[in-house]
């Protein structure tokens, strides 16, 4: 049974509360900017967030102690965060919030699966049938979500291109679950994210100057700086939280509470941008939500 003092599933909670504020946050940065620039920039924000956690506990002096395995993992996950990040935010740049915070989000399903399969997780009837509640959930929001006006206008023309970077955004956010679980083992948690984004950031930075988007820097309002800095702080209070529960607590369970943020980018999005949910996307989000909320009474 779930005891309050599991301190993990409080911190997948705050997890799941700034990594909604996120999304939105996010959204509204990267209006007239090169989402590769963007997601550059904010990561920025998320390595100085996190180093300033790592010496404020101390655990810079840790790294010698850290395995090669452990490198491994953190490095492998780093990367496919950063493959998930920039997929994620390609979507959302051209794709309604509400569209792709749920395809996003699918990845609950598949890193349920993995960490049963790989870590060799419990398998009970509770994450059986939250598994079950989380895949209709998000199927009925995936395809009865509305488009106000505004949304319909600024993605008019663009198809279903925001579906496929979602996808892949899902399936590479289920592989850095199951990665940093694994790389995260034995290693304090602030030192593993700081070291996860480190990785993020020279990836992240690699594809700017690649496709040479840096320039996009000089025509970037204050409003897009300061939604871009405040993306940055929420994206590294979120990382922090869901690693120490990771670390903590099953993967099978973290991630699907983490997920829960789904709940707040709706309500942000609504409040923001307008963009309303169909009765029948509001009956899924509510399967969403009572899937997460059984998972910790494990049984």
């Amino acid at each position: 049974m779930f005891n309050i003092y599991d301190m993990w599933i409080l911190f997948a909670f705050l997890s799941a509360i700034f990594a909604g504020a996120t999304s939105v946050f996010a959204k509204i940065g990267l209006q007239k900017v090169d989402n590769y620039l963007a997601n550059a920039l904010r990561t920025v924000v998320v390595l100085i967030f996190a180093a300033v956690m790592v010496f404020i506990v101390g655990s810079q002096s840790d790294i010698g102690d850290i395995s090669a395995t452990n490198w491994f993992f953190l490095v492998i996950s780093g990367l496919t965060t950063g493959a998930s990040w920039l997929c994620y935010f390609k979507a959302l740049q051209i794709g309604s919030v509400n569209k792709v915070v749920p395809v996003d989000k699918s990845s609950v399903v598949l890193t349920m699966f993995l960490a049963l399969i790989f870590l060799g997780e419990a398998w009970t009837i509770g994450k059986a049938v939250s598994m079950i509640a989380i895949l209709v959930g998000t199927f009925m929001m995936a395809v009865s979500l509305q488009k106000n006006t505004v949304t319909v206008q600024k993605t008019i023309g663009k198809g279903r291109s925001w579906l496929f970077y979602a996808v892949l955004a899902a399936v590479f956010a289920s592989l850095t679950a199951i990665f940093s679980k694994v790389g995260i083992e034995g290693v304090e948690s602030n030192l593993g994210t700081a070291i996860r984004v480190v990785v993020v950031l020279v990836m992240s930075w690699i594809f700017v100057f690649s496709l040479r988007r840096q320039n996009g820097i000089r025509t970037m309002s204050s409003k897009n700086w300061w939604f871009i800095l405040l993306s940055g702080l929420t994206a590294g209070a979120s990382w922090l939280f869901f690693f120490a529960a990771l670390q903590q607590g099953e993967a099978s369970v973290v991630v699907p509470i983490d997920k829960l943020s789904i709940v707040i980018t709706v309500i942000f999005a609504y409040w923001a941008f307008k963009e309303k949910l169909t009765p029948l996307a509001l009956l899924g989000l509510l399967l969403i939500v009572l899937g997460t909320i059984i998972l910790p009474l494990n049984f």
